[in-house]
């Protein structure tokens, strides 16, 4: 325990020593402790957590939101990068890690590989093991194996306070993920969590001509965001400068990109901001390329105070977006909702014949 506390040769205390708190936060990877159990109740509750669910933590820190996943999950992976908190959690959730329950994960979330780790929880022990036969697992322990462990591995849920730093690379790894999660709740910064939620129904500001931004269409693509609850950011050791928010996205999925012409009524905008995915049915010449999608949506961001047809000009391959762009007259990309930009990249997908 020495190796952990550096400035006080002294081991502390059983009490302090569990809790953690003698390890003080990194600011360079984005850390603060939440400390509400208010807070970690409503997290766990907006889980809906069943006892055969995988859920997938990202940065656990001193293991509060940890022991809450354990007893409700069948099996918590959760990856932390700090090594410091690793080696302090591998002692303190041991019987966990013995028992399979938790898979303690040294890594970086962002080179974190979800396919990978299916092989280990579900078909063979993998790892290394130091002096004192724990088990230490990590990324490179894969290094030269097939990308195909399993074609069809279990449904997960992300359920974390994550590093706010990379909040949105966070949401782009694992909403573009192969094998997506079923469902994320998440702890973000509280104006983030607006921006996610942008223009949509259930947003308090719908009403008040809340504009939608790159952000809050790449989430909705793929999933239904919905603002939680505000937490103060008081909840927090050490006290980040602004307060934070937990929101849930649900229903995550490719739907949209398969889903009929119909689902999308042009220039629908507000309520039409998430379309429907339980009449979503693929239906051949009618899908969009999501990689087309995404070009269409970062062109049409690209710069904000111009209208939506300029910006788009140069994309459309002859002429196939002008009718589309006209029926949008003088919008700009902020105007637009997800379903709009469903119609736009849908036309460059498939263009009509001649």
């Amino acid at each position: 325990m020495k190796r952990y506390y550096k400035k006080n040769k002294k081991v502390p205390s059983s009490a302090i020593a569990k809790s953690g708190t003698f390890i003080r936060a990194k600011k360079s990877l984005g850390q603060n402790f939440l400390k509400s159990e208010t807070a970690l109740r409503k997290i766990i509750e907006v889980g809906e957590i069943k006892q055969d669910d995988v859920i997938l933590e990202i940065g656990p820190g001193r293991g509060a939101l940890t022991e809450k996943l354990l007893e409700k999950a069948g099996t918590v992976i959760a990856v932390e990068k700090d090594y410091e908190l690793f080696e302090f959690l591998k002692i303190k959730f041991a019987e966990q890690i013995t028992s399979g329950i938790l898979v303690l994960v040294h890594d970086d979330i962002l080179k974190f590989d979800i396919t990978r780790v299916w092989q280990n929880v579900f078909e063979r022990t993998l790892g290394s093991c130091d002096g004192n036969e724990q088990r230490k697992f990590s990324a490179e322990n894969f290094c030269g194996e097939s990308e195909n462990i399993l074609p069809n591995p279990k449904t997960y849920k992300i359920i974390a306070n994550i590093p706010y730093n990379i909040t949105g690379a966070i949401l782009k790894k694992f909403l573009e993920e192969t094998h997506q999660p079923e469902m994320m709740v998440l702890m973000v910064q509280h104006e983030v969590a607006q921006r996610i939620i942008g223009n949509s129904p259930s947003s308090a500001k719908a009403m008040a001509g809340k504009k939608e931004s790159i952000l809050s269409i790449s989430v909705k693509a793929y999933g239904e965001p919905k603002m939680i609850a505000k937490v103060e950011k008081r909840y927090f050791s050490p006290a980040p400068k602004v307060d934070s928010a937990i929101i849930s996205i649900k229903n995550i999925s490719r739907k949209n990109f398969n889903s009929p012409l119909e689902e999308y009524p042009l220039g629908g905008g507000g309520n039409a901001s998430t379309p429907s995915r339980e009449r979503a049915t693929p239906q051949e010449g009618n899908k969009v390329d999501e990689q087309k999608f995404w070009e269409i949506v970062k062109t049409g961001f690209a710069h904000k105070r111009k209208k939506l047809s300029s910006n788009l000009k140069t994309l459309s391959k002859n002429g196939s977006l002008a009718s589309v762009l006209e029926g949008l007259g003088n919008k700009r990309a902020e105007d637009l909702s997800l379903a709009d930009w469903i119609v736009l990249a849908r036309e460059e997908t498939n263009p009509p014949l001649e």
